[in-house]
């Protein structure tokens, strides 16, 4: 059989520079070599960990082995982005360095930059003096909007382009348009530049909240062993955000908030957090294949910006419509046994923490979309079932999870190579269908499935709920008391 001919995108002209070489750096960068131009002898890999060095040597690819600090990140950076000419590229894939301060310096050297989260300089997510509100998602998120808004336009830096945050807000506007045809909606389409438009037709379709709906069915080939956390992504990433306070997008449409509910008070408002932990805070969703199924309520960054994405407001600037909108993550059971045990300890991690490589894995898919509920025909999911199987043959060093951010960090290079001077951008602002036109090649079979499921169903009905039957996609319903 004839080996795949990949596309070339384009050119980096100049240094091309990977912060964070764990999971999601090894699968992206087979990905970077296979569709761009640009010269391997200006690359350079930067990680605390040698872990992975074997694989940057075997490429002839430089491996700077340390910890990018708020004490050394300007002075060994901006060198290393400058090196030889050419407009450089960042692409952040770490934990613990922050995101901000990271964009800010490459715009000032005018090279591109990418991240799959905003992420905080080390012991932002365990500091005991912030309150939870300082310590939410829609905190972080805060800081990327106001630097974008007190430095407009210039060089393009992609935020939080990875499967979610990322790709699920292209899904988002896909499955948005699915369901206008489906319910035949007089509409155009919006431009890609066009919130408000979006908004509306958002609005117009009678959309009350949204779910990105994951299951992760991959399994290892042996048992996990006790006090090890196994997952199929980072686990210092899941651990922190998992942690985190719950948190979602809040919805217009929703009569009733949890008691341990609060509201932020500065920016946007389109958030709230519960004073629990996400990773320990469950809700009902739906996933095309195992259908109805519990979810953890973990934050997430496009929790906030889509719902912020997708509000509707007056000419007096109030808001009139805004969908809800929050994770539902049912990781691998291996990941799910690893919670367990981590909440049973009082929340303390295990001393080994171990990502599974495809290598260790059996079979299983990871089935990630948004599922679209409340309006005329109930509940639309679209998205990713990307096998283990496929994942190991569309590329190197990849799982299934894996591969959904890697192509998404691949996409939002292309768009940001194609769109050099489009300032601070979050993929919700991106060109979906270019974004997704790059990307599909790697997800496997990306369908959309309408569920007449709703919250309200499969209860044994033994026990007395407080439930609003009037409206079975409330948060009441929905969220797991």
């Amino acid at each position: 059989m004839a080996e795949k001919k990949w596309p070339i995108y384009g050119e980096i002209t100049g240094p091309v520079v990977m912060i964070g070489f764990g999971s999601i750096g090894r699968g992206t960068l087979p990905l970077i070599e296979r569709h761009f131009k640009f010269d391997k002898s200006r690359m350079v890999i930067i990680d605390p960990s040698d872990e992975n060095k074997k694989i940057a040597d075997e490429k002839g690819i430089r491996f700077i082995q340390e910890a990018v600090t708020p004490d050394n990140y300007k002075s060994l950076l901006a060198p290393l982005l400058n090196a030889g000419g050419g407009q450089g590229f960042c692409v952040n894939l770490s934990v613990d360095t922050s995101s901000v301060d990271l964009m800010k310096l490459c715009r000032e050297q005018g090279a591109l930059y990418i991240d799959t989260v905003v992420e905080p300089w080390l012991g932002f997510y365990f500091d005991e003096t912030a309150d939870n509100a300082a310590r939410t998602n829609y905190a972080l998120r805060e800081t990327a909007r106001t630097e974008k808004k007190k430095n407009p336009g210039g060089t393009t830096a992609v935020s939080c382009c990875g499967a979610n945050p990322g790709m699920v807000s292209w899904f988002v506007k896909q499955a948005l348009v699915d369901l206008a045809t489906e319910l035949k909606l007089d509409f155009t389409e919006p431009a890609p530049d066009d919130r408000e438009g979006w908004a509306k037709l958002m609005k117009k379709a009678g959309v009350k909240g949204i779910h990105i709906a994951e299951r992760d069915t991959q399994r290892a080939k042996t048992p996990k062993p006790l006090n090890v956390f196994w997952n199929t992504w980072s686990v210092e990433g899941f651990i922190s955000e998992g942690l985190q306070p719950a948190e979602l997008g809040w919805g217009t449409h929703e009569k009733w908030m949890p008691k341990n509910a609060h509201e932020q008070k500065k920016g946007n408002k389109a958030a709230i957090f519960l004073e629990q932990p996400g990773a320990n805070t469950r809700v009902r969703t739906w996933c095309p294949t195992p259908g109805p199924q519990y979810g953890f309520l973990v934050t997430h960054n496009e929790a906030i910006s889509i719902a912020d994405y997708f509000t509707v407001r007056d000419k007096k600037d109030d808001v009139t419509y805004r969908p809800t909108c929050h994770y539902a993550y049912h990781p691998s059971n291996d990941a799910m046994l690893s919670l367990d045990e981590m909440f049973g300890a009082a929340g303390k991690p295990q001393p080994v923490q171990h990502v599974l490589e495809e290598n260790e894995l059996l079979d299983g898919i990871d089935e990630l979309g948004v599922l679209l509920y409340g309006h005329d025909r109930n509940a639309y999911w679209y998205g990713s079932q990307l096998s283990l199987e496929e994942a190991r043959n569309l590329a190197p060093y990849q799982n299934a999870t894996g591969l959904q951010v890697s192509s998404a960090v691949l996409a939002g290079m292309v768009w940001a190579l194609e769109n050099p001077n489009a300032g601070i951008v979050e993929t919700d602002e991106m060109d979906y269908r270019r974004c997704l036109e790059v990307q599909l090649p790697y997800l496997g079979p990306v369908k959309g499935y309408y569920t007449d499921w709703t919250p309200l169903e499969g209860r044994p009905g033994f026990f007395k709920e407080d439930l609003d039957t009037s409206d079975p996609w409330q948060f009441r319903n929905i969220l797991v008391r």
